[in-house]
């Protein structure tokens, strides 16, 4: 494997050729099972699409979340964005499982706007342009259609009230050599960012706190931010709260050749405020798996499992799986060419981004009322 091939996934960094069974076993999470997914099932009517094509891949506990709930117990949701600049489709996919869940739960959610994190995280990064995009990033979270009453965002250095008290409690209880060996602290590394795994921590618990009862909390997540819940876990009943469960989603690629998509690379990205004309044409010259020419796509077929255009097709913009298998069989069979595929699919982003765009805008004259009040 090529150094530029290898694997990195941190809570800051995913880069290289991303293997899922790999991680699951380095993470020590479990698969999703199939008894798991006829429960869910159960509740849910049917299995959303995110689960039924594996985007959601792995967990931790969300076995015993489904149980306490077929009892009666309920439970409440977590999960959030490091708030660093806009908005991408690839921060979406979470998010829009996330709103099937309190949708067929009823559940209420903690949104966390990690800004303190991305002020410490970066250098020349002020706390005012992080607490800036917070506000910015919660009108994509708000477009996507969260229960208004049953959701609250919140931001670290707005919220830090409601957060302190937990956090120095989690903290007690996590020495520095299990957080240098979970994150890779370094002597060099300042002692805010040490810290504040134990201020992500603290939504786990906060329904707790606030009801005075213990509460079940799910996190659906990227595997790369399973770290923090690792830790999380450990502390969890030497306080006399739960554990957090956990379902794990993996990653949307970038529009290039490999990894995952990120705001580093911004014409292999697509975000959610481009100008539609703009995410076309980042489309139309995305990798794809396709043959060299038409006519030996035609005579070849082309390579649907490495084409990024049939993974977006996949994991956002198609929810028909019949529909999606005939794509995979068109391409593999040449009966379509690559340039028929962005076009379809640039159709598809442009009005996602029309639409999105008009509820973004709309979620400006409501933003102040998702946001905890603490």
């Amino acid at each position: 494997m090529s150094s530029e091939d290898e694997m990195v996934v941190t809570p800051w960094k995913v880069a290289g050729k991303v293997d899922y069974e790999k991680l699951i076993r380095q993470f020590g999470t479990q698969p999703l099972t199939k008894e798991i997914l006829e429960k869910l099932k159960k509740y849910a009517g049917s299995l959303h699409y995110l689960i039924r094509r594996e985007f959601f891949f792995c967990h931790r506990d969300f076995d015993w979340i489904l149980n306490l709930y077929e009892k009666g117990e309920k439970f409440v949701l977590y999960t959030g964005r490091g708030p660093s600049g806009p908005v991408h489709l690839g921060h979406l996919l979470p998010w829009i499982f996330t709103k099937h869940l309190q949708d067929v739960f009823g559940a209420k959610l903690y949104f966390q706007m990690t800004d303190d994190e991305k002020f410490l995280l970066h250098h020349n990064f002020t706390i005012e342009k992080s607490v800036g995009y917070t506000y910015d990033n919660a009108l994509d979270v708000i477009a996507i259609g969260f229960d208004k009453k049953k959701t609250k965002i919140i931001s670290d250095v707005k919220n830090i009230k409601a957060l302190y008290e937990i956090s120095i409690k989690i903290a007690k209880h996590v020495n520095f050599s299990v957080v240098r060996a979970v994150f890779g602290f370094e002597e060099s590394t300042n002692i805010g960012l040490i810290f504040f795994p134990a201020v992500q921590a603290a939504p786990c618990f906060l329904e707790s706190v606030l009801t005075g009862k213990k509460v079940p909390c799910l996190i659906p997540a990227a595997i790369d931010q399973d770290p923090y819940w690792r830790v999380t876990r450990d502390v969890a009943p030497k306080l006399g709260f739960y554990k957090p469960a956990q379902i794990h989603s993996k990653f949307l690629p970038g529009l290039g050749k490999g990894g995952k998509m990120s705001a580093s690379q911004p014409e292999t990205c697509i975000f959610t405020t481009d100008p539609p004309e703009v995410a076309e044409k980042k489309v139309f010259n995305a990798f794809t798996g396709g043959q060299p020419t038409a006519e030996e796509q035609r005579r070849l077929g082309g390579n649907p499992e490495v084409c990024t255009v049939y993974q977006y097709m996949f994991y956002l913009f198609e929810e028909d799986d019949k529909k999606v298998r005939e794509l995979w069989e068109n391409c593999k069979s040449g009966r379509i060419i690559c340039g028929e595929c962005k076009s379809i699919l640039a159709k598809k982003v442009k009005d996602f981004l029309v639409e999105h765009q008009r509820r973004r805008e709309k979620a400006r004259n409501i933003v102040d009322e998702y946001f905890l009040e603490i």
